[in-house]
Order: C-alpha cells, then structure tokens, then sequence
C-alpha cells in the first residue's frame, strides 16, 4: 500500500503531523521503502575507531588480545577496550524514549568488571564508568572523543550513556528533550524519512 493511501486513510486529505507519524502503527520510508513501525531505534554496529569489516563474533567467543567485534564488546590491538551503550533522547508527546545504540571506551579494570557482570546485571561497582564517546553522530556536532559516563543497568541491559560537556548540543538533546520534527529530522539524516506524498 503506498504510504499516501495509508496516510490519507488515517488522516484524511492532511498531512500528518510528526507526531502522527511517530505514534502511527507503520509508516514508510521514502528512502529505504521499508515501512517502520512508529519510533525507532538507530544502532552503530561498531565503535568509528574500528578500521575492519563488521562482521561480529558471538559475545562468548571475547578475547582480550588483538582485535575483536560482537554485538556488545569490542577490542582494538589489545589495548583499547569498547562497550555498546544506549543513548537516549526524550521526545515531547512520546511515552518512549528514541536511542541511539553507541559506543564508548572503558578502561580495562571497567571493561573486566562489566564483562564479569554482563550474564547476570550484577556489577561489583555500579560506576558511572568514564569513558570516550566512540561515534560520530548525524545531525550532531562532532561526538567522537567527547568524554563521558558509561552507567551499567541491571537485568542485561545495554549501559546508558550521558556526555560530561554538559553544552554540547547532544547532551542539551538528552537533557531537555527533542521534538518528533527534529527526530524526522535525524531520520533523514540516516536516509530514513517518512513518504507522506
């Protein structure tokens, strides 16, 4: 079904607002032509530092020398250490919040302590662990090497993330909350924005 047949039947002859767009069950994308389901998540598959194909291990398989890619670690020549965070950003009118998946350093002893607690959320030290923000983000002025706080959460779930510049425009984001047209916005900046023809 064409995104203006869906759109036209929910809304009439108007144009949806963001906000509509984003609180709509489906909505299609006038760049991929897939259609997304109300508000996603936008997702790094490695940290920018990584120079190799990202083709990922299984988490089990992590060794602390060389290189080494999975879903939720990351290793450099044996010596620089990476962990896959959420950063989150509010969003006015959405119960949910929209995050990116990110990465950050850790230093070795924070790297262990969280690899050893990643099976069942429990850390011996609940941080917030300093880090290095390890991606440049669309839409954003440069994030790569910001210094940050990597804050481990219990029951498995991916650390949260938050930048310690507090005036950086991406922390002003997460602190104050974006709009669903700003959000559209960061969508078309990774080649996602809705088809409301």
């Amino acid at each position: 079904m064409a995104a203006g047949g869906l759109f036209g039947r929910l809304f009439g002859r108007r144009k949806p607002s963001a906000l509509e767009i984003l609180q709509s069950a489906k909505w299609k994308c006038a760049s991929c032509d897939i259609e997304h389901h109300g508000m996603f998540d936008i997702g790094s598959r490695a940290p920018d530092h990584w120079g190799k194909a990202e083709e990922l291990e299984p988490n089990g398989a992590l060794r602390t020398d060389g290189d080494f890619l999975s879903e939720d670690f990351c290793v450099i020549g044996g010596e620089h250490f990476f962990v896959r965070c959420v950063f989150d950003i509010p969003v006015h009118g959405m119960a949910e919040k929209f995050g990116y998946g990110v990465w950050s350093t850790l230093s070795r002893e924070n790297f262990d302590r969280y690899v050893n607690g990643f099976d069942d959320g429990k850390y011996s030290d609940m941080g917030p662990w300093w880090g290095w923000f390890s991606n440049n983000l669309k839409g954003f002025p440069e994030t790569i090497n910001q210094g940050c706080w990597v804050h481990p959460q219990l029951g498995r779930q991916r650390p949260v993330i938050s930048l310690d510049d507090e005036g950086h425009e991406l922390a002003r984001a997460q602190q104050d909350s974006i709009s669903p047209e700003r959000l559209l916005e960061l969508y078309a900046e990774y080649g996602h924005a809705p088809d409301v023809s």
